[in-house]
């Protein structure tokens, strides 16, 4: 594997769900299932800088559980007010059954 890649936990543990919270090289990620594809992105609304820990997730969307600003999992894209900003996103893969987060460089 190329890259640097972190082990954040059992794939069992992420849902479609239910975002996965983890803290990856000193920040927070969130890790979620969408069919049989992993996402991962940053775990903070660029509304407001809070956590998107406790989200809801809905067809490939994370929904900020404040103001309720959606992301697209697939890009970080923002797609409803009050979010303009995307968030960002990490490469996710599962091997051995475990979650995978590529470090940024």
């Amino acid at each position: 594997m190329s890259g640097n890649w972190v082990d954040v936990g059992p794939i069992e543990a992420v849902s479609e769900t239910e975002p996965l919270s983890v803290e990856v090289d000193g920040f927070g990620v969130v890790v979620v299932r969408c069919g049989s594809e992993l996402y991962a992105v940053e775990d903070r609304c660029t509304h407001d800088g809070e956590p998107l820990t406790g989200a809801e997730v809905e067809s490939c969307e994370i929904i900020c559980p404040r103001h309720g600003a959606r992301f697209c999992l697939r890009t970080g894209e923002a797609l409803t007010p009050p979010a303009y900003e995307p968030v960002r996103t990490f490469r996710v893969r599962e091997r051995d059954g475990r979650v995978l987060i590529e470090l940024p460089p």
